[in-house]
């Protein structure tokens, strides 16, 4: 897809990977459903931290094709391959996800990384408000949320 989804993010932003270049897999986005998830995240979750950050964020992994997900070792039922999920590198994630949680934005899941936050909105269904920690996630303060 081309164009734009809101004013600071483009569908190119979801479809782009690296890996998916590096082993020459498709991973455009499959069909409207895929754009209506897509579309439901960045309305409801993606625009309005950025509104609120007050500066760019960069899409480290949005959408993933079942072939690019298992590439990438993703998980199995990723949200990722339903346009559901992304990946959004920030400095210091903390402050990202907090402030996910002070302006109450409506997520499923939020997964604390070492340099990235995984956000992910279900457009069809309750949000569970999950949050995890992984592994990689050895912020300097230890912080949690």
């Amino acid at each position: 897809m081309k164009g734009t989804i809101t004013k600071n993010f483009s569908w190119e932003e979801f479809e782009r990977s690296n890996k998916a270049d590096e082993l020459v897999i498709d991973n455009a986005i499959p069909d409207e459903n895929v754009a209506d998830n897509i579309r439901a995240l960045v309305f409801n979750v993606l625009q309005p931290l950025r509104d609120a950050c007050g500066h760019p964020l960069k899409v480290n992994s949005g959408y993933r094709s079942k072939a690019l997900n298992k590439a990438v070792k993703g998980a199995a039922n990723s949200q990722h391959t339903r346009g559901e999920a992304a990946d959004i590198h920030e400095d210091n994630p903390f402050t990202l996800a907090w402030l996910v949680l002070h302006i109450g934005l409506p997520f499923d899941q939020l997964i604390l990384y070492d340099t990235f936050i995984h956000l992910s909105h279900k457009r069809n269904g309750p949000q569970r408000g999950q949050i995890l920690y992984d592994q990689s996630y050895k912020s300097k303060f230890r912080e949690r949320l």
